[in-house]
């Protein structure tokens, strides 16, 4: 743990650093077209060098502000297979924990369990990355974890981070962190859905949960999920995906099944938004929010926790709350 520590504090040097110094070359580059219209270079440069505290700035207030509060984001998803004992049926999303960003946080971590059972949901789904590097990130906070509550339990399923692919273990010691991580969250009460799926039976009405392991389009991000063995014997009339990497989506899930629903984390919107717009784009076509193609719905939730930098800028730790209504 002392060398991610180290890792940590020093990617956020760096981001400050590069972050400055991407600053540098536009006040550079200002003050040289201000020159060409006969302004002075010098004036301009110098001045133009106040800017740089923006990037620290910037830093401290996505670290200790943003990154200590948090959004609810209620969303109501209408459907024409929806049961109608499933009407109004309510669906908590959380993703993308990497409890490491927890470390002597837990009252805020306490908090936004509380917040979580406050909504009342029937399911708790959580799409992946409980840890950032391995199962030893729970010591202290499992406990809290496990309070939150629903009436139809706690689904979860892994990410890409769950494998403890970002470390330097061999892929045996790899391996028997998962091992234990999955048995972490079953002493937690909660349901982890590897390559399976699990039904909930209101009346004469029925949803399938499908839960896959990680899947990604994205060759840097090791897929390991079977979404056809997830899927069998998946009859529900309605049907919830769980899959973290929003890229699955397109990959396997639209116009290609019958899911209704996908739910995935994955992006953190980069953890930096300005009215709306992240460098996700760039990497994600979605990444945040609802996302509609003819009659299946992807959500796309930024996550509670972060990876190795803090800050988290126009991109709140969100909690989503789904409601279900049959069109």
């Amino acid at each position: 743990m002392h060398n991610v520590a180290e890792m940590e504090i020093l990617a956020n040097i760096l981001f400050i650093i590069i972050g400055m110094l991407l600053l540098g070359v536009v006040v550079l580059s200002v003050a040289g077209v201000a020159a060409i219209f006969g302004a002075s270079f010098r004036l301009f440069f110098l001045k133009g060098l106040w800017c740089l505290w923006i990037v620290p700035l910037l830093w401290g207030y996505g670290t200790l502000i943003e990154r200590n509060q948090f959004r609810i984001n209620k969303v109501d998803i209408e459907s024409e297979t929806l049961p109608e004992s499933f009407h109004n049926f309510t669906i908590v999303h959380i993703s993308d924990l990497h409890l490491i960003s927890f470390k002597k946080r837990g009252e805020f971590l306490q908090k936004l369990v509380n917040k979580i059972n406050e909504q009342n949901a029937d399911i708790i789904a959580f799409t992946g990355d409980l840890v950032s590097f391995g199962p030893e990130e729970l010591d202290g906070l499992d406990t809290i974890l496990m309070k939150i509550k629903s009436r139809e339990g706690v689904f979860s399923v892994l990410g890409n981070h769950d494998y403890s692919v970002y470390t330097d273990l061999s892929q045996s010691a790899q391996k028997e962190n998962v091992e234990q991580l999955k048995i972490r969250q079953k002493e937690m009460g909660w349901h982890l859905l590897l390559d399976e799926n699990f039904s909930l039976s209101h009346d004469d009405g029925k949803i399938s949960l499908i839960g896959v392991e990680n899947i990604s389009v994205h060759s840097h991000f090791n897929s390991y999920g079977n979404l056809p063995q997830a899927m069998q014997g998946a009859d529900g009339d309605y049907k919830i995906l769980l899959s973290h990497d929003p890229t699955h989506w397109r990959k396997e899930v639209v116009a290609q099944t019958d899911i209704d629903l996908t739910l995935s984390g994955h992006t953190h919107a980069m953890q930096f938004s300005i009215n709306g717009w992240s460098p996700s784009s760039f990497m994600y076509k979605e990444y945040r929010g609802l996302y509609t193609q003819g009659k299946q719905n992807l959500y796309v939730n930024i996550g509670l926790g972060e990876t190795v930098l803090r800050p988290r800028i126009g991109a709140k730790p969100e909690i989503t709350v789904l409601t279900l209504k049959r069109k």
